[in-house]
């Protein structure tokens, strides 16, 4: 029986995020950011100014990448917010239409509903800073090469944070699961499945690069001139606290869910390791950590 074809521009489902996920993650992902990266966005905006900066946000989802990131930069800002998800971007933009800059002066925010997959070389003419948050996992080499291309045409800087580098621990005092590694792989390889994505001239899409992405990134812009800075920017998990135990309960259902799908010949004994990791959530002691980086690169030399 033949298969009918996706339409190329429908999002793949392993991109698309509900807004409760988004909001449960939010909390994490504020205290994993790399502040470092942020001074060093600042100051590039802040040679910039006196004209109203332009801000693209690939991926923005519910907004909370813009929300964290404006009142910490110059102004005046204007920001793009690009997503493929119309209720999504509907939700950031009421998210941000409060939000002020560095100065107390209020945003501009117009969004943009779109895939991703075609993106072109001068989709970001004219921007000062183009960000992502939790994004370039999701995609293949040919889109980050296209990624770092449209950077370089457009001269601007760039600020891609929290995309996962295959490394998590989970820490309940005892010896670590002999799953853990197991269901860690298998989870590291469906993220590295086909999206079955178009680029929008009719080719299909790689693999997801996964945890490769931050690194890969690096590489390409650095090729292009750029100054790259990368920066660990974990995720720690204590179940002391109800939401980030909320948080755990659902990074082992997802885990186990992705484990499951990819090794399907290993469901029991990868259901055995998610009963006895649920066990361990249970202790206020236990602590998860989840590996992240983020990205920042400007043009040029940095002064």
């Amino acid at each position: 029986m033949s298969i009918p074809p996706r339409h190329l521009d429908a999002p793949h489902p392993d991109t698309i995020f509900d807004a409760g996920w988004l909001s449960l993650r939010r909390p994490a992902d504020t205290a994993a950011r790399a502040e470092p990266l942020n001074r060093l966005a600042h100051d590039w905006l802040s040679a910039r100014a006196g004209r109203p900066l332009r801000l693209i946000d690939l991926g923005s989802g519910s907004g909370a990448n813009p929300h964290y990131l404006a009142p910490r930069l110059p102004g005046p800002q204007h920001w793009q917010l690009v997503d493929h998800d119309p209720a999504l971007l509907a939700l950031a933009q009421g998210t941000c239409s409060a939000v002020c800059d560095r100065d107390g002066r209020p945003v501009g925010i117009d969004t943009r509903l779109r895939t991703l997959h075609a993106l072109a070389e001068d989709d970001f003419a004219g921007s000062d800073l183009v960000s992502a948050s939790a994004l370039i996992d999701l995609v293949d080499e040919g889109w980050l090469v296209r990624f770092a291309d449209a950077c370089a045409y457009a001269g601007c800087a760039v600020l891609v944070v929290l995309s996962v580098d295959g490394h998590w621990v989970i820490d309940d005092g005892e010896v670590a699961d002999p799953d853990d590694a197991f269901v860690r792989t298998a989870f590291n390889a469906h993220q590295q499945r086909n999206k079955g994505a178009s680029d929008g001239a009719g080719r299909m899409s790689g693999p997801a690069l996964g945890a490769r992405a931050a690194p890969r990134l690096a590489a390409l812009l650095e090729a292009q001139g750029f100054v790259v800075t990368l920066a660990y920017s974990p995720w720690v998990i204590h179940m002391v606290d109800i939401g980030q135990r909320a948080l755990a309960a659902a990074l082992l259902d997802g885990w186990r869910a992705a484990a499951a799908e990819q090794c399907p010949h290993a469901a029991a004994r990868i259901e055995a390791w998610h009963a006895r990791r649920q066990l361990a959530l249970a202790h206020d002691s236990t602590r998860i950590e989840v590996g992240h980086f983020d990205l920042y690169a400007e043009p040029g030399v940095r002064s």
